[in-house]
């Protein structure tokens, strides 16, 4: 069973946090795993893939809903387009020094990917490794396409209703996503600025058929990372690699984070 989950009080706003550990602890000292969810995420729609991913590697792990999502609080301004920017370089740091984590790899899926990438540009002291999940280094018509389907959904099906069992302010939550994706030359980061500043090993993964992103962004992600970058693209999946190849997809991460894993 997981750990009660925390409200981290990083002053202008409240986390929700959930500690998880390895079913085995052989003693030796690990890197944390920190998850990093997708656009209209939140702590439990990763499902149990955050555990079975301590479990493989023997690292202790946090899962987090992000600002404005699941039970965390909502932005103390708008932060409009740069949302994802302004979480990479102030929110996750903040965060990461509450709860005293000093040595990580980040897991991130979809926009948490994104965010992981632009943290990861910094260069900062805590982090080991970065793994994305269908992460965006730039913004697709494919992409555009699916998110106006999804805000069609969001008005006219029973889809508000399904993510407001998720998310308090579910509102806020879709609109802070969707709004961002479709304004006028929205790009999720500055691929050009940022990633070759990311020079930790970095592991691509996505889906052969995403709906919201073509390969393209593996070749973006693998050819301007200014570090080491491995990329698989995986056959019979969609947006969510990890809940729909499974099995594929915790073994190749376990296989990438394994050697990278003991700190010190």
């Amino acid at each position: 069973m997981p750990s009660p989950d925390e409200m981290i009080d990083l002053g202008d706003r409240r986390l929700r946090v959930r500690r998880l550990k390895p079913a085995r602890d052989d003693g030796f000292d690990r890197t944390v795993l920190i998850f990093l969810h997708e656009g209209l995420g939140c702590i439990e729609m990763w499902r149990d893939f955050p555990q079975k991913l301590c479990d493989a590697t023997r690292c202790s792990g946090i899962v987090y809903d992000r600002t404005g999502y699941g039970k965390s609080s909502a932005w103390p301004s708008d932060p409009g387009v740069r949302y994802m920017e302004i979480e990479a370089d102030d929110v996750l740091p903040r965060l990461l020094t509450a709860l005293g984590v000093e040595d990580c790899v980040l897991v991130g899926h979809s926009d948490g990917g994104t965010i992981a990438l632009n943290y990861a540009a910094t260069d900062p002291e805590p982090l080991r490794a970065v793994v994305t999940l269908a992460a965006h280094a730039i913004n697709e018509p494919i992409c555009i396409e699916a998110i106006a389907k999804a805000r069609a959904a969001f008005a006219g099906t029973d889809l508000r209703a399904k993510l407001a069992r998720y998310h308090d302010d579910v509102d806020g939550a879709f609109h802070l996503w969707a709004d961002a994706w479709v304004a006028p030359g929205f790009e999720p980061m500055d691929a050009n600025a940022r990633l070759p500043g990311v020079l930790v090993p970095v592991q691509a993964i996505q889906g052969e058929d995403d709906e919201y992103g073509t390969e393209l962004q593996l070749g973006i992600i693998a050819g301007k990372v200014g570090g080491y970058c491995e990329t698989r693209l995986v056959p019979d999946c969609g947006h969510s690699p990890h809940l729909q190849q499974p099995a594929y997809v915790l073994s190749e991460i376990t296989r990438f984070i394994s050697p990278l894993a003991l700190a010190g």
